[in-house]
């Protein structure tokens, strides 16, 4: 079971979220996206942070999928040691919107790409999660690696610009700039498609490449 963490979103372009610790519990986040921490919050660097066992191997392999789906090889954890509730702030490296995941509402596992990531309560793991179709390493701009974000807790992402919500249903198909995509449901099928015709591929300002996503399920886009 996650940390039940409470947070709150300040901010309007350059967004941040203050994540309220209770004494014991814990948030981990991104390398670097720390913007200030109260007195007690013991902040630490593990390969581990949820604890979860194994031999050294195990943990350099978790390490090693993160760098991967494009995070830090370390994750830095923020526990609150005193004996009051303690708050930690994340921002996010450039401008644009942070939204909070909760999980549940998901069915536990969102893909996300990469560099999505800022912070989650203990108990929310982040993994790498391969697409179905291998063209989308070669020519999918977010890499044939993305995100992969599961547990019962609450995570937080960063998108730049604005955020917007579709949502497909049956094999409902939405193409978009590769560069766009945030978020999804697993359930939504991604694969790259080139842009039709020479002259449209060379001239028409969108690139050579988009992503095809099709339904069911939510995708989030960034502006």
């Amino acid at each position: 079971m996650a940390d039940e963490i409470d947070y709150k979103l300040i901010g309007d372009d350059m967004q941040a979220v203050i994540v309220t610790l209770d004494p014991g519990e814990m948030v981990l986040a991104e390398a670097g996206a720390m913007m200030y921490m109260q007195e007690g919050i013991v902040m630490q660097t593990t390969l581990d942070p949820n604890q979860q066992g194994g031999g050294m191997m195990s943990r350099l392999m978790q390490g090693a999928k993160r760098a991967l789906s494009g995070d830090s090889f370390f994750i830095t954890t923020f526990t609150n040691g005193a004996n009051k509730r303690q708050d930690v702030a994340f921002s996010a490296p450039f401008p644009g919107k942070i939204r909070a995941i909760d999980l549940r509402e998901w069915k536990g596992r969102i893909i996300t790409q990469k560099n999505a990531f800022l912070c989650a309560a203990r108990g929310v793991n982040v993994t790498i999660a391969f697409t179905k179709r291998i063209g989308a390493g070669f020519f999918g701009g977010e890499g044939f690696i993305l995100q992969k974000i599961e547990g019962d807790g609450l995570a937080f992402l960063h998108a730049s610009g604005t955020l917007h919500e579709v949502r497909l249903t049956g094999t409902e198909t939405l193409k978009v700039d590769t560069g766009c995509l945030v978020a999804m449901d697993e359930s939504v099928e991604y694969s790259i498609e080139m842009v039709p015709g020479i002259k449209t591929a060379l001239f028409g300002g969108e690139g050579l490449f988009f992503a095809a996503l099709t339904g069911p399920g939510r995708v989030w886009l960034q502006s």
